[in-house]
């Protein structure tokens, strides 16, 4: 068996993957839609869209290979696939030098052919397949391979579909479901490993008049610039969203309170130093509402943020009557 080398634009490739927040995602029907119509198209058993990550590749839909969600990267056909552009046929793997000692070949589920499309990112990188698999040696005219990219086209569409739909058009951050999916595995994974995590819910404080006085557009250039200071001040990995109007959350993973509090004391400088050099006619200004998860309290990640929203409504509230 030969491992596949990395392609050259490995690190490109893999930020590109990860970007799109799909890795772990539950199955979807709009991916499974995809491998049950190739599976039908082309009479195989197996039809899977994989994405192949740092270690292992990863099933988004799978159809034919039971509850499988993932195998290794070393024994993978498609990490070979994604090293061109073209589609990758293996007629018979006991054959193929590459693939002729995998233990996918030589044992369950004794894989013969193989045909793989890469799937590409917006930005032109293979992120995986939508691969056929049979255990039975077989031929792939160029019907085939059309048919096949054509198939591939679409699960790109779905992909794209699937980065807006999370996306906040205006910031670019996370949106409410993106920042609610991506948080809650966060969450998962503090469990897991017992550690802490917060949520901190911010809202700009005198946004209508910003609105009222200068305008929409400016409107959303203040909310552009808070965005840009989240993102700027806070860790790769914690997870931020805008979650609509003028409401944006961070959750800080392995962070308990108290190391929360410095963290804020951080985005207040920078938010203040951001004030004094913007040259605008307002300040930017926001109330936020900490909360540190307890799993007595909160058995999701919504439950945080509706805590942590009464606790920021709260002091906006007190400001108001100060």
């Amino acid at each position: 068996m030969k491992i596949a080398e990395l392609p050259a634009n490995e690190d490109a490739r893999i930020e590109a993957l990860h970007s799109l927040h799909i890795l772990d995602t539950p199955p979807e029907e709009r991916f499974d839609r995809l491998t049950r119509l190739a599976r039908r198209l082309f009479d195989v058993p197996i039809a899977v869209v994989t994405l192949i990550d740092v270690n292992r590749q990863w099933f988004k839909s799978c159809v034919g290979l039971g509850d499988a969600t993932e195998t290794t990267r070393e024994v993978s056909f498609c990490s070979h696939a994604i090293l061109k552009d073209d589609i990758t046929v293996v007629n018979d793997a006991t054959k193929d030098d590459r693939f002729s000692g995998n233990p996918q070949v030589t044992g369950e589920p004794y894989i013969r052919f193989y045909a793989g499309c890469p799937i590409r990112s917006e930005s032109g990188y293979n992120l995986g397949t939508l691969c056929l698999v049979d255990m039975k040696v077989r031929d792939f005219d160029a019907d085939d391979r059309a048919l096949l990219r054509d198939l591939a086209a679409m699960v790109e569409q779905e992909l794209t579909a699937v980065r807006l739909a999370t996306i906040d058009d205006l910031t670019k951050l996370s949106n409410r479901r993106g920042f609610e999916a991506l948080a809650q595995h966060a969450l998962g994974l503090c469990k897991r490993v017992s550690r802490p995590a917060c949520m901190l819910y911010f809202d700009l404080d005198k946004f209508k008049q910003i609105n009222d006085r200068f305008g929409h557009a400016e409107g959303d250039t203040a909310l552009v610039n808070f965005a840009s200071l989240l993102a700027g001040n806070f860790r790769e990995s914690d997870v931020i969203g805008r979650l609509g109007g003028d409401e944006f959350a961070v959750f800080l993973t392995n962070t308990a309170m108290a190391e929360a509090e410095p963290v804020l004391k951080h985005f207040e400088r920078a938010v203040h130093q951001f004030n004094q050099h913007a040259l605008r006619e307002y300040d930017l200004q926001y109330s936020v509402g900490v909360v540190e998860f307890d799993p007595a309290v909160h058995q999701s990640v919504e439950d945080m943020m509706q805590n942590a929203d009464a606790l920021m409504y709260g002091q906006k509230s007190q400001r108001r009557a100060g």
